[in-house]
């Protein structure tokens, strides 16, 4: 009984976790957000490969299969060494912090640059210059604004945002390891019923 708790625990919130950012990517691309297809690639595998893990969990569960669990144990828990990690970051960034970052990305990008250009009407980071090309609807008035204090009012709700639900769902696996590892070598029920009498 206590085995298909834990089966429950974990596994259907990485599943919808997974799902969420697959059809979020998917989401994007229909919509003309997002043209570049790293990101979507990245998302995309990052989906995939959490619903694999919380599929193996299930499974390894389901069977009451030692190595599986095991392997499913050790994945999330590095799972949630990184994504507790990169929630923390993500709380932790200061304004100062933010703008290098958010420069760093707008000059290591040109098709990012372009979808943000194009879909907050503006042109250039801190500066714009009419002379360079631009996506955006404005840029044909020639009256743009930079993006970067449009980037930067936003940037950080939005980290505090993700980094918040990280938080939330890294607490979620390490109840998932814990689980694993407490119901892991339980006795098989199946196996010899008068092991529990």
């Amino acid at each position: 009984m206590g085995l298909r708790v834990m089966a429950s625990s974990h596994s259907p919130s990485g599943e919808l976790v997974s799902l969420l950012l697959i059809g979020i990517a998917a989401w994007g691309i229909g919509f003309g957000l997002i043209s570049s297809f790293r990101v979507v690639g990245v998302v995309i595998a990052v989906g995939i490969f959490l619903f694999l893990i919380a599929l193996v969990g299930l499974i390894g569960a389901v069977k009451h299969h030692q190595v599986l669990l095991f392997f499913y144990m050790i994945i999330l828990l590095l799972v949630f060494i990184v994504q507790f990690s990169v929630s923390c970051a993500c709380l932790a960034l200061n304004k100062e912090q933010q703008s290098q970052l958010l420069e760093v990305g707008w000059n290591n990008t040109n098709s990012a640059r372009t979808d943000i250009e194009r879909n907050l009407n503006c042109c250039g980071f801190r500066v714009f210059d009419p002379n360079e090309t631009c996506s955006s609807d404005c840029f044909r008035s020639r009256q743009c604004q930079p993006c970067a204090p449009i980037i930067e009012e936003y940037s950080g709700m939005v980290l505090r945002f993700v980094g918040g639900i990280g938080l939330f769902f890294s607490f979620t696996e390490i109840l998932g390891v814990w689980l694993t590892y407490r119901y892991r070598n339980q006795k098989d029920p199946r196996a010899n019923p008068s092991a529990f009498l």
